[in-house]
């Protein structure tokens, strides 16, 4: 079935992506607390900005996301739901090369991040 799905071949894909995973995450038990501030309308367009320029090098996005995120209350359990949420939005909807780059991408991101929170062991 997998053969079925397209790749993420630009930002309309990814702007699906980032849809579907931020559904994901705002019903989310444990990461909707986390994002319960957020305004939607503005942090989903940074977020398709930022994807884009990730996979794609359209340097749509300008911005700093580590520093967005230190004042946020989050753990090492927030990462991992985030990239579980994060693959399942892909493995759903796409299938393909820029679909394992993204995954991969996502899972350096996480560990970056963990790593600058000191929750890395």
């Amino acid at each position: 079935m997998n053969n079925l799905k397209q790749d993420i071949s630009g930002r309309s894909d990814v702007k699906i992506l980032v849809d579907q995973f931020y559904h994901k995450v705002d019903s989310d038990d444990v990461l909707s607390p986390v994002f319960s501030h957020v305004d939607w309308n503005q942090h989903l367009p940074v977020m398709y900005d930022f994807w884009s320029s990730t996979l794609f090098g359209d340097q749509s996005y300008h911005g700093h996301p580590f520093q967005k995120h230190l004042p946020l209350q989050i753990h090492r359990n927030h990462f991992t739901r985030w990239l579980s949420l994060f693959k399942e939005a892909v493995d759903e909807n796409f299938h393909g090369e820029k679909a394992e780059e993204v995954k991969m991408r996502a899972e350096s991101i996480a560990g970056i991040f963990q790593y600058k929170l000191g929750l890395t062991t």
